[in-house]
């Protein structure tokens, strides 16, 4: 069983594009999407036809919620607060009253079971789509940010933009990184393999590449209210 976990996207449907047309080279058997599908990117309504194709499960994220309702203060620095909401906006503009539904209607969490391997994922945390768990977290933060409400043998989420896989008690701790905005310094799309086969398991990161300056261009040719900043993100993969 190959399992394929995605997750934000942000409206980078090139990126998106190509990752799918990888998953679909590997042979993978399921494919998993764990939130932040429209928001800061260029494609919004294009990138959630795709996702909404796979007929799969979806889960929130932070961005999704912020589509839905605005950014609220305390949630991003305040400097940047009215800036985001005009994206929010602009985001909103570009999709249908179906889609909002769609998006607000997410659950939180999924837990599946493959071959006896139990993996729970999440946005970032299983309490929180906002809560920041980074790849040097301690032990004891890993523990009770993850491990109190579910107990698995896989922990998979995203929001950081940041791939890593470690181990911990006998547990897997997977972050599958971005398909549309990696902060890693690594200008490619990230997602997250999980492979069970007679009981055995393997997890790994596949980084796709993809056309980083057709992606500029289309902030710039729909008139994306914060074109310069995006570009320079997905020209870097930093933040």
């Amino acid at each position: 069983m190959k399992i394929a976990f995605i997750s934000d996207i942000h409206g980078n449907a090139i990126a998106l594009d190509a990752v799918l047309k990888d998953i679909e080279q590997q042979g993978i058997d399921k494919i998993y999407v764990l939130g932040d599908i429209c928001y800061r990117g260029p494609e919004p309504k294009r990138s959630l036809d795709l996702v909404r194709s796979l007929h799969t499960e979806v889960i929130k994220g932070n961005a999704d919620e912020w589509v839905v309702r605005g950014v609220q203060e305390g949630e991003v620095p305040e400097k940047a607060l009215e800036l985001m909401n005009t994206e929010r906006q602009w985001i909103v503009e570009q999709l249908d009253s179906s889609d909002i539904d769609y998006l607000n209607s997410l659950p939180v969490q999924l837990n599946v079971r493959f071959e006896g391997v139990e993996i729970t994922a999440f946005h970032a945390t299983p309490t929180s789509l906002f809560d920041i768990v980074l790849p040097n977290a301690d032990d004891s933060e890993i523990e009770s940010s993850f491990m109190q409400t579910q107990e698995a043998q896989v922990y998979v989420y995203a929001h950081i933009h940041k791939p890593y896989i470690r181990f911990l008690n006998g547990k897997v701790i997977m972050n599958i990184g971005s398909v549309g905005l990696p902060f890693d310094g690594l200008t490619k799309a990230s997602y997250g393999l999980v492979e069970i086969e007679d009981g055995h398991l393997k997890t790994s990161i596949r980084r796709v590449n993809y056309d980083l300056e057709h992606v500029v261009a289309l902030y710039h040719e729909v008139n994306y209210p914060n074109a310069e900043m995006m570009s320079k993100v997905i020209r870097t993969a930093k933040i």
